[in-house]
């Protein structure tokens, strides 16, 4: 399971706020937590706000609690130096008006975490954000397992990966499922072909901004996407062993990644580790026209 929030911009006048906060603070915490739970949680007996929650709260606290001597293996981090930005030349992040010089904040983050429950046991959910990456792109891309027998000829299975179902939240809302069918032709061999949905596609109308949903909720009176306390709480205790390794040891090799690209070499590294690769963002790859939206590459990035 891999989980994005991609920004290509940088912290603009937020400085004050950010250079105290954070990647790991101001998006992972909350904002991609929160997506963690809604894919994880398991199905409410009700579409009721409480309901909800509580589910939430219990994939929450079934996340595994990481040890100081574990953060090194579990999670990156890293801060963009200058770069290019859709053409355009942007400064590196202490470069940034109100940021110090030699600022060790961390405008990229991505961390591995497991949750311990029946469903989810030793499925390993990859959690990435980061400032000043190629695109502003948040998606969901679940993997799903190799199956353990296969009864195509190995010939046809030279490039073959698994099954990925996509859920796209940014800029474009919708749900894609990547599969493999047999090319055209006499020869077996196995081409990637993509299902897609997209709402504006579909129904022709623009959705609403987040917090267009989140003001009419209130004035509803409906909390379902609000988070509880004992929800915050949980979520601090999840990134706080990581918040107290990484303020102990400052780090020495920042801006350790270049604008414009996709975070710092050692988080390729940290999920090259096991055996695995972060994935393009597939509305990259359709952009182009999302009625025919098709596998461009499953290279890494």
């Amino acid at each position: 399971m891999q989980i994005t929030v991609a920004e290509n911009g940088g912290v603009g006048r937020r400085s004050g706020y950010y250079e105290n906060a954070g990647a790991l603070r101001d998006i992972i915490q909350n904002h991609l937590i929160q997506i963690l739970c809604l894919i994880a949680m398991e199905a409410p007996v009700s579409f009721d706000s409480d309901e909800i929650r509580q589910k939430k709260v219990d994939v929450i606290r079934a996340i595994r609690t990481i040890h100081p001597e574990q953060v090194h293996q579990n999670a990156v981090r890293g801060q963009y130096g200058a770069g290019w930005i859709e053409g355009e030349h942007v400064p590196g992040y202490r470069s940034e008006p109100g940021v110090a010089p030699d600022s060790p904040t961390d405008t990229y983050a991505a961390v591995k975490l497991y949750v311990d429950n029946w469903r989810w046991q030793d499925v390993p959910f990859y959690l990435r954000t980061g400032k000043r990456l190629p695109a502003r792109i948040s998606e969901v891309s679940i993997h799903f397992r190799p199956v353990p027998h296969q009864t195509f000829p190995p010939s046809a299975l030279l490039d073959s990966r698994p099954n990925r179902l996509i859920i796209a939240i940014q800029p474009e809302e919708g749900i894609l499922l990547r599969f493999e069918v047999k090319h055209p032709g006499q020869q077996m061999a196995l081409a990637p072909v993509m299902m897609q949905f997209y709402y504006r596609e579909a129904f022709k109308v623009r959705s609403p901004e987040a917090y267009e949903t989140l003001l009419l909720d209130i004035m509803k009176g409906d909390s379902t996407l609000f988070m509880r306390a004992d929800q915050t709480e949980a979520a601090w205790a999840v990134i706080a062993p990581i918040l107290d390794m990484w303020q102990s040891v400052r780090p020495t090799d920042f801006p350790d990644y270049q604008a414009g690209t996709w975070g710092p070499e050692a988080a390729d590294i940290f999920i090259a580790r096991d055996g695995r690769s972060w994935t393009m963002p597939t509305f990259l790859q359709c952009r182009e026209d999302l009625a025919t939206c098709r596998v461009a590459s499953e290279s890494p990035q």
